[in-house]
């Protein structure tokens, strides 16, 4: 009895991981979002219906074999998120006003060749250079 109330609830709070991840993925606005959407809570759902293969299971035989299906999620999900937002970020199919510090803006810019990304911007009022601009402020002086 206790039993089927424990994989009942690692089920339920599973698929209710996957939901969030779904919901995410349709109703954030950009790649980066939607990339963390679909790799954070899909994570801990897969190890919740894992947990509850395991209660439900009973014996220790399956256990490592879940363990290692999990290790793999580990493993791949966050490589391929990084792959994606990567490639996002360098093909620029991302919205930069949503970001409120851009690290890798003098990186890709030097990789590229491109030159200082100084030189690509407006000028700023203060701060330090290759960080974005905070919402709502064009980084142009008011005249």
């Amino acid at each position: 009895m206790l039993q089927d109330v424990v994989v009942s609830v690692l089920l339920i709070a599973g698929a209710l991981m996957s939901l969030a991840a779904g919901v995410g993925l349709v109703r954030f606005p950009d790649l980066l979002s939607r990339m963390h959407a679909a790799t954070k809570p899909q994570v801990l759902g897969l190890l919740l219906f894992l947990l509850a293969l395991a209660v439900e299971n009973g014996t220790w035989l399956l256990v490592p074999l879940l363990v290692l299906c999990w290790v793999f999620q580990l493993l791949t999900s966050p490589v391929s998120a990084h792959m994606v937002g990567r490639a996002g970020y360098r093909t620029r199919h991302l919205r930069r006003d949503l970001l409120t510090l851009d690290e890798l803006d003098d990186v890709v810019a030097r990789a590229a060749g491109e030159g200082a990304p100084e030189d690509r911007r407006p000028p700023r009022q203060g701060g330090h250079p290759g960080r974005a601009v905070p919402r709502g402020n064009s980084g142009v002086p008011e005249a």
